[in-house]
């Protein structure tokens, strides 16, 4: 370490290798005057020539805290822990626990990565959630289908993100064979242990985002986010965001506070929160809490006063600095643009027209040529981004729209060699 950084705060950032996010936050460190250093999973912890890591092995909390308690008799102490993912941010809890900083227990952690158990959670505090019950996929479907459900019914695994293996389910014939195709997902998902299965009542009304931050229990609003297309099924595929909600402030400060609720129903105290609710006459229902950042690469929508990125925020209310981030000026938005078919992409057609559209700032393809394109509710990921920004929240709307019309994805079927049989 360079002696210019012998009297600058260390702060400790743990993310699975190779995460997406940690590009953004390593820049948000450095700005925040502050030496990161990463800790992940790969063969090499390093994602920068100037940025010291650690691996570590997320399997073993207890070895992790020994590791990062070695970095700091070796090199001095870190002045907060930040996990960056959903596994980085329970394996980041763990250890600022074992160092004495402030931080989620670990318990919290774990309930937000858990949706049955957040579930039960929010059920015991009496905060809104819908009817639940979860499913043994070791179990046949027709048991669970000959049952007398309330439908419709949202299908969802325990542990997956980006709503992959989310189905809505309107009768018992549509449950057996969603069971049966969740029960094929997860057997092909490394990621998907346990093989169990939430059901739940399916929420009408309008969906809503909130972006925020946790200061000793205390919910701040860094951004609300409408979705302005109805999310009812069969899958759940995200598309709009966009800021600022034209929620009246009524309706906007009881999302807060029912956010904040169930942040308190899993034990989540300090640090970002990412939060879906669902609105309608009965109120607002909690969708989901995570104990992190907006997913995908969502939070470029995000700039506050003086130029501060979503990540610097977070950053800097890591080291306990005081936080005002402002309001952005205008509107802004973001299409995670979806999956158009199954099969290899060969092409990608109008990318220049959609770029030209005013208000559009940018978009992003992150699939390539030649890759094998995955729809919901098996997939995982989108195929980009379109950002947009503009006066108002109807220009950012269109701009949005028009610039997704402009794209054509070619794809090819995917044929696959079927084993010989005997």
């Amino acid at each position: 370490m360079a002696a210019a950084d012998n009297a600058k705060p260390r702060l400790l950032v743990v993310a699975p290798f190779g995460s997406y996010r940690t590009a953004p936050f390593l820049e948000a460190v450095r700005v925040a005057g502050a030496v990161p250093v990463f800790a992940s999973e790969g063969t090499s912890p390093l994602v920068d020539p100037g940025a010291p890591g650690l691996r570590l092995t997320f399997a073993d909390p207890d070895g992790c805290v020994r590791d990062v308690g070695e970095e700091v008799r070796r090199h001095g102490p870190f002045a907060a822990v930040l996990g960056l993912d959903d596994l980085g941010s329970e394996i980041a809890g763990v250890i600022a626990a074992g160092l004495g900083l402030a931080a989620n227990p670990p318990s919290a952690l774990r309930i937000a990565r858990r949706k049955d158990w957040a579930r039960a959670a929010l059920a015991a505090a009496s905060v809104k959630t819908p009817w639940h019950r979860v499913i043994d996929l070791e179990e046949p479907p027709q048991a669970a289908a000959a049952a007398a459900f309330p439908y419709p019914l949202v299908l969802k695994p325990v542990s997956l993100s980006a709503s992959q293996g989310v189905m809505r389910i309107d009768d018992a014939v549509a449950l057996h064979a969603s069971l049966a195709r969740l029960g094929r997902l997860l057997d092909n998902c490394a990621r998907a242990r346990p093989r169990l299965a939430l059901i739940e009542a399916f929420i009408p009304g309008r969906e809503v985002a909130l972006e925020g931050l946790l200061t000793g229990g205390k919910l701040a609003v860094l951004a609300l986010f409408d979705k302005p297309e109805p999310l009812d099924g069969p899958f759940f595929e995200e598309s709009y965001y966009i800021t600022p909600s034209r929620l009246p402030a009524a309706l906007q400060e009881a999302v807060r506070e029912e956010v904040e609720r169930g942040a308190h129903a899993y034990g989540l105290r300090e640090g970002p929160l990412h939060a879906e609710c669902r609105i309608n006459a009965q109120g607002v229902f909690i969708v989901e809490i995570a104990a992190r950042t907006i997913g995908g690469l969502c939070g470029r929508l995000l700039r506050f006063g003086l130029g501060r990125s979503l990540e610097e925020v977070v950053v800097r209310h890591a080291l306990r600095e005081p936080v005002l981030p402002g309001r952005p000026e205008g509107a802004a938005g973001v299409l995670m643009i979806p999956v158009p078919a199954a099969g290899i992409l060969r092409r990608v057609e109008g990318l220049m027209a959609a770029d030209r559209v005013p208000g559009v700032e940018d978009v992003v393809i992150d699939v390539h040529e030649g890759q094998e394109l995955v729809p919901l509710p098996e997939g995982s990921s989108y195929v980009g981004f379109i950002f947009a920004r503009a006066p108002t929240f109807d220009e950012v709307y269109g701009a949005l729209k028009t610039a997704h019309a402009h794209l054509r994805f070619v794809v090819a079927p995917t044929w696959r060699v079927q084993p010989a049989t005997s």
